[in-house]
């Protein structure tokens, strides 16, 4: 294919729901799983794609469903040679077998969401895992074979110190990862984060905690693509570049989003609706808009204004922006200092 073309591919099922999470996601529809992926497997084989250059498996929980049957689903997806094959996983539910499954099936790029390496951090989020199966979890990895994967972390949750996120960054690289992403732990509606004010993330804390993370992640190598990810050379997320420079991609599975040439859509919400939907061989379209040419122009210039390479100098209104933003007169790029506050330099562009 002349241009990249993405799949997601959403599993909707957790064993618990972390306090600030908002997706899409179930943890009383187990019983679904099968039906579930069988739904998914038929859905993709009726879209007849053409092969694709990455594909995402996030949710929700991958791993907590039947890796064979996970495995037959990406199976079903075309792909061309080289294509990024991603699953998310939770350190606690992996081993090396489910990581030679998914292998097996074309898997070369897993996602562990670590969060934190403390304990009470991760209470405080309500993650379940255990610090100690990260360890695992990685090493089962390169047992594998898997080629690359990535650790995923979450700052600015409830009484973690600054000391105690410098412990969790120096026990992530001291894993050897050639990707590493960091997000601000952010509030969303409807959460039981967001109905607990007294949990809510500081503003001055969450720029002190993603200094240090880009002090200590610059210092091993890694180096900032985009506001929140750090990557070795060549081990950028393929997929995830794609969504920041709008290209094209289709969602499968319950509340998926999908994009092409400046139309959006999403599918209906339940695993339930999805499952009868694509079992009658009807759409599983909930709803969708398109995007005129203005609107995606602008928002084309807020993705690309979080990546290292920025947008065009005549993109931006610079003026008052000293030390948020610095030009070679063809290029305007966010300074560190301007990546903390990416949302209010997007502002300017036009």
């Amino acid at each position: 294919m002349s241009d990249p073309y993405g799949v997601y591919i959403h599993i909707p099922f957790c064993a618990k729901r972390c306090d600030y999470c908002a997706f899409a996601t179930w943890t009383d529809r187990g019983h679904l799983q099968t039906q579930y992926l069988d739904a998914l497997q038929a859905d993709i084989v009726r879209a007849a794609l053409p092969p694709v250059s990455s594909v995402f498996v996030g949710g929700g929980t991958p791993t907590l469903v039947d890796p064979v049957a996970l495995g037959r689903v990406l199976q079903a997806v075309p792909t061309v040679a080289g294509a990024e094959v991603t699953v998310e996983c939770n350190p606690d539910d992996v081993t090396v077998e489910m990581y030679r499954t998914f292998r097996s099936a074309g898997v070369n790029r897993v996602s562990i969401g670590v969060q934190s390496m403390v304990p009470s951090v991760l209470a405080a989020l309500g993650r379940t895992h255990d610090p100690a199966n990260v360890q695992h979890a990685v090493a089962a990895v390169r047992e594998a074979g898997i080629p690359t994967f990535n650790v995923d972390l979450i700052y600015g949750g409830a009484g973690e110190t600054l000391d105690q996120w410098r412990e969790t960054l120096v026990a992530a690289i001291e894993l050897g990862p050639p990707h590493v992403s960091a997000y601000a732990l952010t509030v969303e509606a409807g959460t039981p984060l967001a109905a607990d004010p007294e949990r809510h993330p500081d503003d001055d804390d969450l720029a002190d905690k993603y200094e240090l993370a880009d002090d200590l992640l610059s210092a091993a190598g890694l180096v900032n693509y985009e506001v929140s990810n750090w990557a070795l050379p060549g081990h950028e997320c393929r997929h995830n570049v794609l969504y920041w420079q709008q290209g094209n991609y289709r969602g499968f599975g319950s509340a998926a989003h999908s994009h092409r040439d400046g139309r959006r859509w999403w599918n209906v919400r339940t695993p339930e609706r999805y499952i009868a939907a694509v079992e009658a061989a009807e759409t599983t379209e909930a709803a969708g808009e398109t995007l005129d040419a203005d609107t995606r122009r602008v928002e084309g210039l807020q993705l690309a204004i979080r990546m290292r390479d920025g947008v065009p100098a005549d993109a931006i209104d610079a003026d008052g922006l000293d030390g948020l933003v610095e030009t070679d007169g063809v290029r305007v790029r966010l300074t560190r200092t301007g990546r903390l506050l990416a949302n209010e330099v997007s502002l300017r562009l036009h």
